[in-house]
């Protein structure tokens, strides 16, 4: 049974009561156009997507935006630096803090209406600290409309990416979507997600029939898979990535692009370990030049503090999925930058 709680207004209303500052709007336009080109393959940039698993307190995720804005003063001339601020969290079982979409107070219950106002508040606030637009997860399809016009990035996950909704919207967002290769590890269902986003559309989005043009700039991340009895299998290895690569040439999709995160299976969600993984991919990156040319960034979890936490407590400690602590982190985005 459904029991009715707190109507929540469309994005437009939304929206308008919360816009970006006009102030905001050409730094916006402008990330978007490096995000971008960075896909298309016209910056020969690599894409760094960083920072917490979730987004769960404003302040740390401000703190550590600012910290990111900083550091991207010393590697833009190779990088191109994304704030995580992920939002919205799938939980395996169902269960668990769902992100600040949901609760924008993790010790609270959910409040969706008071969560919608925080992360455009928070959004808003980290591209007027650090001059960096956010990525964001699309977890739930009909409220991406709610926070798409302050993202330069947004990532379909691995449990929605063979979802046939996350693959019409993703059709229609005008910035480049990554979208994840599924549980299972398929290239096949990767391909054919992109594909479906790639492509023109219609359908029904929040009352309303929609169309599409397609976006070409969808792509694919490779986050590793987990087979039958819950092992994890990583997928950024170099003999892995090139089956990606020739399913791109044989499939005749714009834009090849590969995102390697670093997290997840491809680590075991050993923190530690996305520091060897994209090292390993940065060596491949000089071995083969179809390896360069299609992987175009890392996908990385960190935060202020490494490791994770029950419950918060630790100022900037992930409540989530574990982290690389701040100064891993900046060591390791430098690192990336001077093998460029």
């Amino acid at each position: 049974m459904f029991v009715k709680q707190i109507k929540i207004p469309d994005p437009e209303e939304i929206l308008e009561k919360m816009p970006l500052p006009a102030s905001l709007k050409s730094i916006k336009a402008e990330r978007d156009a490096l995000v971008s080109d960075v896909i298309s393959g016209k910056s020969d940039k690599l894409m760094i997507i960083v920072g917490p698993c979730s987004a769960h307190e404003s302040k740390p995720v401000l703190d550590y935006v600012e910290r990111l804005g900083r550091l991207n003063e010393k590697v833009k001339d190779k990088l191109v630096l994304v704030p995580r601020i992920y939002t919205n969290k799938p939980r395996t079982k169902g269960v668990g803090y769902k992100g600040m979409f949901s609760q924008p107070d993790p010790t609270k219950s959910e409040d969706i209406l008071k969560g919608i106002y925080s992360i455009r508040d928070l959004n808003i606030k980290a591209i007027e600290a650090s001059g960096l637009a956010a990525a964001d997860e699309m977890l739930y399809p009909a409220n991406i409309h709610y926070v798409d016009d302050l993202l330069s990035y947004i990532a379909v996950g691995a449990r929605s990416s063979e979802n046939q909704l996350h693959r019409l919207v993703a059709s229609g967002i005008d910035v480049p979507v990554g979208i994840k290769n599924p549980m299972s590890g398929s290239i096949m269902v990767l391909l054919n997600s992109i594909y479906a986003a790639q492509s023109g559309q219609v359908f029904k989005l929040n009352g309303w029939q929609v169309k599409t043009d397609g976006n070409p700039l969808a792509h694919a991340i490779l986050r590793g898979a987990v087979d039958s009895y819950g092992n994890d299998i990583p997928n950024f290895h170099y003999e892995t990535v090139i089956q990606v690569v020739e399913g791109y040439a044989r499939s005749g999709l714009e834009n090849p692009a590969i995102i390697i995160d670093a997290n997840h299976s491809n680590s075991s969600k050993k923190f530690k370990q996305q520091i060897r993984v994209c090292e390993e991919v940065m060596q491949n990156r000089l071995y083969d030049k179809d390896f360069k040319r299609n992987v175009k960034g890392f996908m990385i979890e960190s935060f202020i503090e490494e490791g994770n936490q029950a419950e918060d407590k630790v100022y900037g400690k992930s409540i989530t999925d574990p982290c690389l602590g701040w100064c891993d982190t900046e060591r390791l985005i430098l690192d990336i930058a001077d093998k460029v």
